[in-house]
């Protein structure tokens, strides 16, 4: 790799003209100006120079040489002086969680871009796996997952709890084991987990989900409370989606006994430095998980 010292005391030397006033501008001594214009032109092993007496004018090579260091030396000026202007209220956040998570940070998310019109949120719902391969490939930045990632390119942080509620139609305020079994079960992609966690912790008689005839089966968020309120069922889902339900008169969420909750995770890359809009984001999202 080139110095850039060199190339920039090159570039200085060329617009004064003189090595005496390039020293004077470096706050170099005369003779480290000429040790590095040799070192320059070693390492391209060309003269750059043709020195005549004190003064000098430049090679074909040294011509080529000035022009692409007064590229180099621009281009690396503009990056420190974007690195500089890290706007903490402006930029692309790139997010992806689960869909009760999502449920519950999106709209907070756009209340802060409101507030900060040059924040611009992606935000996508998807599966733990589908979150920790997005941010190994570089398409997110940050990412919240339900169990400590797999990938050894990830960092994982226990970043907040959200409940597990079990939820019936509007009826059934506090459901025994019979209310259950004879409602039978809605289920979603991550049922089976919510159901274990939750139901072994408060009901005796539970084994497994499929001791429930099945009533129905959704993968969006948004809609798997739909055939609840319409009393066609029971589920287990994170407190979030449920919060987040449009006719929540139609629905009981019941806190049991004994409560269960599940861990939300932090993910992003191992060593990544993120810009500084992302200190606010986290903060945000932070509070509103812990907003109860």
């Amino acid at each position: 790799m080139i110095n850039i010292d060199w190339l920039q005391t090159y570039c200085t030397l060329i617009e004064t003209g003189h090595f005496t006033r390039t020293a004077e501008k470096l706050a170099m001594t005369q003779p480290g100006v000429s040790q590095q214009i040799r070192k320059l032109e070693q390492y391209y092993q060309q003269a750059l120079l043709q020195r005549e007496g004190k003064s000098f004018t430049l090679t074909e090579a040294g011509k080529q040489v000035y022009l692409q260091a007064q590229q180099t030396l621009a281009q690396l000026n503009q990056l420190e002086l974007s690195l500089k202007q890290d706007d903490p209220y402006a930029g692309l956040c790139r997010i992806a969680s689960p869909g009760s998570v999502g449920l519950k940070l999106y709209p907070n998310l756009l209340n802060l871009q409101v507030k900060h019109p040059d924040l611009v949120f992606d935000y996508k719902f998807a599966p733990n796996a589908s979150i920790e391969q997005m941010l190994a490939d570089r398409q997110l930045d940050l990412g919240f997952i339900t169990r400590p990632s797999t990938l050894s390119e990830l960092s994982t942080q226990v970043f907040a709890e959200e409940a597990l509620v079990l939820v019936t139609p509007a009826q059934y305020k506090n459901p025994s084991w019979k209310d259950l079994l004879d409602l039978g079960y809605v289920d979603h992609p991550d049922g089976a987990h919510h159901s274990q966690l939750l139901l072994s912790a408060n009901y005796a008689e539970f084994e497994q989900t499929s001791q429930f005839k099945l009533r129905g089966f959704s993968n969006q968020i948004g809609l798997i409370l739909e055939p609840i309120a319409l009393g066609l069922g029971f589920t287990v889902l994170p407190a979030h989606a449920v919060a987040a339900f449009a006719k929540p008169e139609l629905i009981c969420a019941s806190r049991l006994s004994h409560p269960v909750s599940e861990t939300i995770y932090l993910v992003q890359r191992r060593y990544q430095r993120l810009a500084a809009r992302f200190n606010l984001v986290t903060d945000t999202m932070q509070q509103c998980l812990n907003n109860k």
